[in-house]
């Protein structure tokens, strides 16, 4: 383990915070082992990609199939695991059409391209995201987000884009015009802190785009692909947007994501103008179908009940210790419990019974569980927690 982080040290960029629990050996369903020889239940999912858990076997024999025909062509060719996948989620989903991309950040790139196109007869280019918001790394997506933490020193950023400074509806309606060509948000705010887009909010950006005909982008890189036991995560709130992004569990542990929208915003974008060397990739469309079927047919129910059951018992740990816990967010399987201090310790002390959480927004311990948990797997969990929130009381 010693010599593996000195190799990395010199080897690699110093761009990640390691978690403290060995390197991994092997991972399989719900559980990750490492060189330690311990074994961690793990709550985090690849941060919400590995939606049908570690080294699920219908998306390994779905990625060997593939991968006995072809792995890359490059998007010059007709591809039927583009076209099967790209079905399913009309079918599942409702939208028309589909562009392929390989991450989620990709996506919002392309969805930002998209709405400018759409509207370049009329010269709308601005785009605004979401106070607390997070659609990336890459410039565009930077540009509509607001927090230091990922644009400092990074600048100057994309012209015509910004952020609205809150959810609140007067606020949102000073921040848009007829200049703006969509506005972008998370129904869920994932890395945000598991913020729940609110119900006003969402009337008044309805209202807002009746007014100034603008787009509405939902990005459900994290939220999306049944995590809340839902499709989408939109379908709980009301929110009726024109484009979706979506990424991670879609591509079930590949590199994978996607823009979705209507067949007269998809046209906007027509042939040679937009396009994408490795996105939709035969092998990642492969896996995608999987994922969508076993999604569609048995775990984003699971996903609903494993989901009703952690918020229940997550509240009631808050009542009984309203001095440590300040707040539980999330629907389905993307839940965060917000404590009033020392959230890393939580997640130490969990670390310390073998289960891998993930703290984000300075004091929420995020959970993100494969969509296989079973009832075992989240009892487990829900024992660490509330170990941990006893011993700092």
């Amino acid at each position: 383990m010693t010599k593996l982080v000195e190799r990395e040290k010199s080897a690699l960029f110093p761009t990640y915070d390691r978690l403290p629990i060995g390197a991994v050996t092997k991972a399989e369903g719900v559980y990750i082992t490492t060189d330690t020889g311990k074994s961690y239940l793990d709550a985090i999912a690849g941060l919400g990609v590995n939606a049908l858990g570690h080294s699920h076997p219908a998306i390994i024999e779905a990625i060997r199939e593939q991968a006995s025909k072809y792995l890359h062509l490059s998007n010059l060719y007709l591809q039927e695991p583009q076209v099967v996948l790209a079905e399913k989620l009309e079918r599942v989903s409702g939208w028309e059409r589909t562009f392929f991309t390989n991450s989620g950040t990709e996506a919002n790139e392309g969805a930002i391209k998209l709405v400018r196109k759409f509207f370049s007869s009329e010269s709308k280019t601005e785009v605004l995201g979401i106070a607390n918001g997070f659609h990336g790394r890459t410039y565009g997506a930077l540009s509509i987000m607001d927090k230091p933490k990922y644009r400092e020193h990074f600048g100057p950023f994309v012209s015509d884009a910004g952020v609205i400074a809150s959810y609140d509806p007067n606020v949102v309606a000073e921040a848009v015009s007829s200049r703006t060509a969509a506005v972008f948000v998370e129904p869920i705010q994932g890395e945000g802190g598991i913020i729940e887009i609110p119900e006003d909010f969402v009337d008044a950006l309805h209202e807002l785009r009746e007014r100034h005909n603008f787009l509405i982008v939902a990005d459900e890189i994290q939220s999306g692909i049944g995590r809340t036991g839902r499709f989408f995560a939109y379908e709980h709130y009301g929110l009726k947007p024109d484009v979706v992004v979506c990424a991670k569990a879609i591509g079930g542990g590949l590199p994978l994501g996607a823009i979705l929208t209507k067949k007269e915003t998809a046209d906007a974008l027509k042939s040679g103008v937009h396009g994408t060397t490795f996105g939709g990739n035969a092998l990642a469309c492969a896996a995608g179908s999987v994922v969508i079927d076993l999604i569609e047919k048995t775990y984003m129910d699971n996903a609903a009940h494993q989901g009703e059951y952690l918020m229940k018992s997550l509240e009631a740990l808050r009542e009984k210790h309203p001095n440590s816990i300040r707040d539980v967010r999330g629907k389905g399987l993307m839940a965060g419990v917000e404590f009033t201090a020392n959230a890393r310790q939580v997640q130490q002390r969990l670390f310390e019974r073998n289960i891998i959480t993930n703290v984000t927004a300075g004091e929420v311990l995020r959970m993100l569980p494969p969509l296989i948990f079973e009832r075992k797997h989240t009892d487990d969990l829900l024992d660490g927690i509330r170990e941990a929130v006893e011993t700092m009381d």
